[in-house]
């Protein structure tokens, strides 16, 4: 059962009653055209919410949107023409597209089915991208379906008007379909699918880190979005009857998206604000671009002056709002009694016991691990094991291959030769999303945050993937609490102290509920406050979860008082694997820290219990 949030209810309802609103005062004041133009606006409000659920929760810029437009306008509008004008207008159309004279809804139906058949063909290669190698795919498909409406003839009447399409969109028939656009689209964003792709969107690496299937979410909001865009065509062919390809080509592309961009490219909200304001904007400037004489003043005609003003409008708040108009919250998470009729009633939280695995069950182990890359032997037979309830240390200088090992096991980097094997499977077989959902869970050396996700939304974003019928914010809170972060879980996770932030990272791998945990110089950049924070933290989850931790850290001192077991590498290889204090004292281990001279003339001057200094060595020969 689908359950949606208290909060994604009042955002519905705050980003949707304006349009009523609007609605309303057209229809009691402005009858005619303030009719029209509110009708035109909340047509426009379903585009650009069809462009957003896909931009917006991926980061994608997509031009590709006005395509779907158009695939839905030529479709209804092929079902829906007059009979008697489409002998006239279309006297070479095949047979079995002749005299449907549909009427509008079922109409609608059937174009949507055709713009979701084309996304899905399009959808697959375009999920495969990122970046602006996804921008460009989705501009070559809207200019695509330009030259085949322009060369279809038969069907579309190439680059002349289509004409002959029953009106059948009013303020009543428009208002309806924005409001369940912005539902749609609020609700998607809020969901788990949501925000794993919102997630993707701020850090793609950290987000298949934690069991998130990129391609898969980038596709079904391609699909959902190009949904949206294809009703917003046809509700727009059967508001002025008669339209050409130039109608859903470059310029009406600029106004969307400059809508999208205008009002905050990552929220629902935005988008209606956008597309109001630059709505004002065109309506006003389209007034001007004629030339007016003011009697005082008289300004002469200038072409293009509407969309000269959509850049500028655009250049002025992106000079002063990076995020746009609203940022990256919706508007009932910036407004405080909004946030507050969100809240509602705080419940108690009941914390769930923890479920401790029987000592000496399963093992991770690493069995001849190589890594390549392009001729370059960066790590070679590496072998070890990680288990339940002990701390295994991963040392060496810098290059030794640290970094490399730690991302072959947890599949970020795969293995050129060797297994990971837990429970008897090969992980480093996995495709990457799924490595952590196998009970493997990491940090990241450089910190790796959602950052512009709350505390919560970024644990919660790892515990969807294992949450089966719990709730999983409260997973996410659960984790939360286990590293001190409980009471800034509303917080943007950017806007967290550095040591905060490795403590969320550590979080978000909790939340996973892993067997093995993967930290990546957990304490790097940390004060000693900080460090001796960060030691009680991983000692009371050590001992709570009975995890196996593996550690990689410069920081010797906190190696030799954290670790049950030390390996060592070194110039790729595993040169040493001990317990601290033997590790300590492995000419080996010394050589490759303090080099061969220092290390042969340490017996003439060292103590009488010569070994590596924890508080000296971290730096190469």
């Amino acid at each position: 059962m689908v359950r949606i949030r208290r909060g994604t209810v009042v955002g519905i309802v705050a980003t949707a009653l304006p349009l009523v609103v609007a609605a309303l005062v057209a229809k009691g004041l402005f009858p005619g055209a303030g009719e029209r133009l509110v009708t035109l606006f909340l047509i426009n409000v379903v585009a650009v919410l069809g462009i957003g659920v896909y931009s917006g929760n991926s980061g994608i810029i997509s031009f590709g949107n006005v395509g779907f437009m158009a695939v839905g306008a030529y479709a209804s509008g092929l079902l829906t023409i007059n009979p008697v004008v489409q002998k006239t207008a279309l006297p070479h159309l095949p047979e079995w597209l002749m005299g449907w004279g549909m009427s509008f809804l079922p109409a609608l139906l059937v174009a949507l089915v055709v713009v979701v058949l084309v996304a899905v063909a399009i959808g697959v290669p375009v999920a495969r991208l990122g970046g602006s190698s996804a921008s460009i795919c989705t501009l070559g498909f809207l200019v695509i379906v330009h030259v085949v409406l322009v060369a279809s003839s038969d069907f579309t009447r190439g680059s002349q008007t289509f004409f002959g399409i029953p009106r059948a969109v009013n303020l009543w028939v428009a208002l309806p379909f924005a409001v369940l656009a912005v539902a749609i689209a609020r609700a998607y964003r809020d969901s788990a699918a949501g925000l794993k792709l919102r997630a993707s969107r701020e850090d793609e690496i950290a987000s298949t880190a934690v069991g998130v299937d990129v391609r898969l979410h980038r596709f079904l909001a391609w699909v959902l979005g190009a949904l949206l865009s294809g009703a917003a065509g046809v509700l727009f062919a059967h508001f002025i009857g008669a339209f050409s390809p130039k109608d859903f080509y470059f310029n009406m592309t600029f106004m969307l998206l400059a809508m999208l961009i205008l009002g905050g490219i990552t929220t629902v909200s935005g988008a209606v604000v956008g597309a109001a304001i630059i709505m004002v904007i065109v309506e006003l400037l389209r007034k001007l671009e004629g030339g007016v004489d003011l009697g005082f003043l008289a300004l002469p005609t200038v072409f293009g002056l509407t969309d000269i003003g959509i850049g500028l409008a655009i250049l002025l708040v992106m000079y002063r709002l990076q995020d746009g108009i609203l940022g990256v919250r919706e508007i009932d998470e910036q407004v405080p009694f909004l946030k507050r009729l969100s809240a509602g009633a705080a419940k108690p939280h009941e914390r769930q016991p923890v479920q401790v695995p029987p000592a000496g069950t399963g093992t991770l182990r690493v069995e001849n691990l190589g890594r390549r890359f392009s001729g370059l032997v960066a790590l070679e037979r590496a072998d070890f094991e990680i288990r339940p309830g002990l701390v295994t240390g991963l040392i060496g200088p810098n290059g030794a291959g640290k970094s490399t090992l730690i991302n072959s096991v947890s599949g970020v980097v795969p293995p050129s030769t060797g297994r990971v094997m837990i429970d008897g499977v090969d992980v480093a077989s996995l495709p990457v999303h799924r490595v952590p959902v196998s009970g493997l869970a990491r940090t990241f050396q450089n910190i790796r945050l959602f950052r512009n996700l709350t505390v919560l939304e970024n644990v919660t974003v790892a515990a969807s993937a294992i949450a089966g019928d719990r709730d999983p914010a409260d997973i996410a809170r659960e984790a939360l609490a286990e590293v001190g972060l409980g009471e800034v879980a509303g917080q943007l996770a950017g806007t967290l102290s550095y040591g905060a932030q490795r403590r969320l990272e550590i979080a978000r791998a909790l939340a996973l509920k892993p067997r093995y945990l993967l930290l990546d110089e957990p304490a790097a950049g940390m004060n000693p406050a900080e460090t001796q924070e960060l030691m009680a933290v991983l000692d009371r989850i050590r001992t709570r979860h009975r995890l196996g931790l593996l550690v990689v850290e410069h920081d010797l001192k906190l190696i030799m008082r954290l670790c049950d077991i030390v390996v060592v590498l070194n110039k790729g290889q595993q040169i040493a694997m001990d317990t601290p204090a033997e590790i300590q004292a492995d000419p080996a281990v010394i050589e490759a820290y303090i080099g061969r001279r220092r290390a042969a003339a340490a017996p003439a001057n060292a103590a009488p219990r010569p070994g590596l200094d924890p508080q000296a060595a971290g730096k190469p020969a």
